[in-house]
């Protein structure tokens, strides 16, 4: 069992945490948030009162954090000073490609072994440890973190170097975005046909259509529900790192173009703290139909 520093106890990081906790492992967990080191607390781990010490003495450090700057600043800023050489640092944010790749070079500077390793599967993904992990880095430190991160996932693979991870999970978001945006509009088809939406996609669920979104999201987005699982504001970063990523390798991604657009027609429209499923509704709008 390992000393794991955990930092970014959010919707996703606090239930990371409380299955690390559970599997054995010494946790101590620092976020802004005094409810989240409460959670932390009550499943057994330990609170911290800054990131740096939450990472004092440890072997492994998660970092789970919102973006980029974040990342940079206590990572860059803090962890890295405060960690000894062979420390294990896991960043399961979703980031920019280069972050991750700046993050690895000053690692390897002071002997630390870097990881990216964002996630896919949302909330429920990481209540259930069911999340996807797609990691990128050395091998041997890949080999190194794997038994942590199967407590966390169900799919877990090794994508390539440093940076890999975060141009896995842009490939990800784009393909979400766009999945969200196709159900949206065929609810609203539906509906405005005046068939009956959840048996609609009921079917549509059982056939060549079928997807996770379907899967688990189809009778909430019917219900009009959107509680924030993942909130449309992260999703049109991540549509930002995805069209980012894709210019510096210099390729077209038109469809990914359209659906960042629509998300930020989301945003704009003031459901940024909606789930991503709020999509629907800025389709609805467009049909006049709200």
């Amino acid at each position: 069992m390992s000393r794991i520093g955990f930092i970014g106890l959010g919707i996703m990081g606090s239930p990371m945490s409380a299955h690390l906790v559970a599997a054995g492992h010494r946790v101590t967990g620092f976020d802004l948030n005094e409810d989240a080191l409460a959670k932390l607390t009550a499943a057994g781990g330990t609170a911290a009162a800054s990131a740096r010490d939450a990472v004092e003495g440890a072997e492994v450090v998660i970092t789970m954090l919102p973006d980029h700057p974040h990342v940079e600043e206590v990572v860059l800023g803090t962890v890295l000073d405060g960690v000894a050489r062979g420390t294990l640092l896991i960043d399961m944010s979703t980031i920019r490609p280069e972050t991750s790749l700046a993050v690895a070079e000053e690692g390897a500077k002071r002997g630390v072994r870097v990881l990216d390793a964002p996630v896919s599967g949302g909330e429920t993904g990481a209540k259930q440890a069911t999340l996807s992990i797609m990691v990128g880095g050395e091998e041997g430190d890949f080999a190194a973190a794997r038994p942590i991160l199967d407590t966390l996932g169900k799919t877990v693979v090794h994508v390539g170097p440093h940076g890999s991870g975060q141009v896995v999970k842009a490939a990800n978001q784009l393909m979400v975005g766009g999945i969200y945006a196709l159900v949206a509009e065929a609810i609203v088809l539906l509906e405005a046909s005046g068939v009956d939406a959840k048996a609609g996609l009921d079917v549509l669920a059982g056939g060549l259509a079928a997807n996770r979104i379907l899967d688990l999201k189809r009778d909430t987005m019917i219900a009009r529900e959107f509680r924030p699982g993942f909130r449309i504001d992260l999703h049109h970063k991540d549509m930002g790192i995805a069209l980012a990523a894709a210019r510096q390798v210099d390729v077209a991604l038109p469809v990914t173009g359209l659906i960042a657009q629509l998300i930020a027609s989301g945003r704009a429209q003031g459901y940024g703290s909606l789930d991503h499923s709020a999509l629907l509704k800025v389709v609805e709008n467009l049909s006049g139909r709200p």
